[in-house]
């Protein structure tokens, strides 16, 4: 008896000791060094920031954030600019030859976004649920999202989703119900074509797609200027 009340106070007070340690919490690493980017393309080419819109000529871009039109209400980015990694915009190449056959296309709102402007949408946001925590950073930060929707190539317009961009309301949400049956047809077609090229939808923002690789990518803090 007197061996086993020693085990488990023993036991007992390992486990005791575990709990008060304090747990080790990995430093966030961001790159803001312009050569430490350019060392990493060195490395690996898929590294590259490469602009959309040079990458796809035809693809249409409204960059909110480089205007006041936009949950901030004020501009974010000095520049009208999209970036994405590299196998991001391949992705993104073959998304839009494909809706192009079918008489669609893309219109790009955001793509690689500065950790900078990530910590500044954290401090404004009425819901924290809509932007990411600096505290991990978002996958725009890294070049691995993209925000989107479609345009009818006839009318170069954008076709019916259940709402607009940036957009709080729980309509927003990738698989909300209670939406008309255009908007919902319109969303899913979206999802589906995005998904077929390893490009994710965010849940509860249908305009929001996450490149599925994008655990091998750092998050960056380097100004579009610099790109």
């Amino acid at each position: 008896m007197k061996i086993n009340l020693f085990t488990l106070f023993f036991f007992l007070s390992v486990v005791v000791s575990a709990q008060n340690k304090p747990i080790a919490v990995k430093k966030l690493v961001v790159v803001s060094s312009y050569n430490q980017y350019l060392a990493a393309i060195k490395t690996d080419p898929n590294n590259e920031l490469v602009e959309i819109k040079k990458a796809i000529p035809n693809i249409k871009l409204d960059i909110r954030y480089a205007t006041k039109n936009n949950f901030m209400q004020q501009v974010m980015y000095k520049q009208a600019r999209a970036f994405a990694r590299k196998p991001v915009v391949e992705s993104l190449k073959k998304i839009q030859k494909e809706l192009n056959k079918k008489g669609y296309g893309l219109k790009i709102f955001d793509g690689y976004r500065p950790y900078a402007i990530t910590v500044e949408f954290y401090k404004k946001a009425s819901d924290k649920n809509f932007v990411a925590n600096p505290a991990k950073g978002s996958k725009h930060n890294r070049g691995c999202a993209v925000d989107l929707t479609l345009i009818d190539l006839k009318t170069g317009k954008e076709v019916t989703m259940p709402t607009p961009y940036d957009s709080f309301l729980a309509a927003a949400a990738a698989k909300y119900e209670k939406v008309s049956p255009e908007a919902k047809k319109n969303r899913d077609f979206l999802i589906a074509i995005m998904g077929k090229y390893q490009m994710n939808v965010l849940e509860n923002e249908w305009w929001h797609y996450d490149f599925s690789g994008w655990k091998k990518y750092d998050l960056m803090d380097i100004p579009f200027e610099k790109l």
